[in-house]
């Protein structure tokens, strides 16, 4: 019974850094193009120039 002096602080602030996490998430655009990735693996930019058609 006396782990959960311990426990308790180590999950909240768990809990919150996770939260905090997620906002500087949200904050420095992380899911502003939530379309773009899946055009731009259909994409074919490798390809040099002269085998483009």
């Amino acid at each position: 019974m006396d782990v959960l002096i311990f426990l308790i602080p180590i999950a909240l602030f768990l809990g919150a850094l996770g939260l905090v996490a997620f906002l500087w998430s949200l904050k420095s655009g992380q899911y502003d193009d939530l379309e773009g990735a899946k055009w731009r693996i259909l994409e074919d930019d490798d390809l040099p120039d002269d085998k483009r058609s």
